[in-house]
């Protein structure tokens, strides 16, 4: 099939085919004389699975973990177990994160009761006044 026909099938966009390429998760197709790409079965079984784990928020690093655990069928799947917890605890770690921000907003938005003009606005005025953290480097979410 076709670069167009993939993309359908797999319901991406024909730019997030060849990332994943460039990105390793995906293998490069044969090409037909005409140097077109030519995909088989096995291609969009490998991008649904990439594109599941994506839907997850797993990183590419993770995703190329269990499709290096997925080419070793006979193996045992302790590792892919392991890979899972951690990501569980990852996503523990942001939610925790993502409640700290939330009720940081949720202070900010209780400064500001009524709608008053720009200057005294109590939002404004907390955003000017408060600390600046370092910012942490975010753990890698492309694709």
């Amino acid at each position: 099939m076709k670069i167009g026909e993939l993309a359908k099938a797999a319901n991406c966009g024909t730019e997030t085919i060849r990332f994943y390429e460039r990105e390793g998760l995906l293998p490069a197709p044969e090409r037909t004389e005409g140097n077109y790409r030519s995909y088989q079965d096995e291609h969009l079984e490998r991008l649904r699975f990439v594109r599941n784990c994506r839907s997850l928020d797993m990183t590419h690093d993770e995703i190329r973990q269990l499709l290096r655990y997925a080419d070793q069928p006979g193996s045992d799947c302790g590792p892919v177990n392991r890979l899972l917890d951690e990501h569980i605890e990852h996503v523990d770690i942001r939610l925790n994160e993502l409640r700290a921000l939330r009720a940081l907003l949720a202070g900010l938005r209780q400064r500001c009761e009524h709608a008053d003009s720009v200057a005294h606005c109590g939002i404004i005025q907390g955003l000017a006044s408060m600390p600046t953290e370092e910012k942490q480097t975010p753990r890698t979410h492309l694709g």
